[in-house]
């Protein structure tokens, strides 16, 4: 079953590290990917940037609106993603329990919905 883990965490945290603080962050998330794909789970996973480099596009009547991030009214945002494929969903929730956003975000965990396949 694939499943995808949204990671959320105060993304200006991040920016205000010092380098070795952030570097001991990236180490842990790559220590985590390679756990992954040792264990032959890992499908796709990157980190995303600043919220506030997101953009909504929407399209009514004809028009297309596109409104500038960030979107949320939270220190709170998705900051990366992993997508696994795992026998069921207690093997996905312990492989997001040991991702290193569990300790200072949350991960959401959810099912990829299989459409005609």
């Amino acid at each position: 079953m694939h499943y995808m883990f949204l990671l959320y965490d105060d993304e200006d945290r991040f920016h205000a590290m010092d380098e070795a603080e952030a570097g001991e962050t990236i180490a842990a998330y790559m220590a985590y990917g390679e756990a992954l794909e040792k264990a032959g789970v890992f499908v796709a996973g990157e980190p995303l940037d600043h919220s506030k480099s997101a953009r909504r596009v929407y399209q009514r009547d004809d028009k297309t609106s596109v409104q500038d991030g960030p979107f949320a009214d939270s220190k709170e945002q998705i900051g990366g993603f992993y997508r696994v494929d795992v026998k069921n969903l207690d093997e996905a929730l312990d492989w997001a329990a040991r991702c290193p956003c569990a300790a200072t975000g949350h991960v959401e965990v959810r099912p990829i919905w299989s459409i005609g396949g």
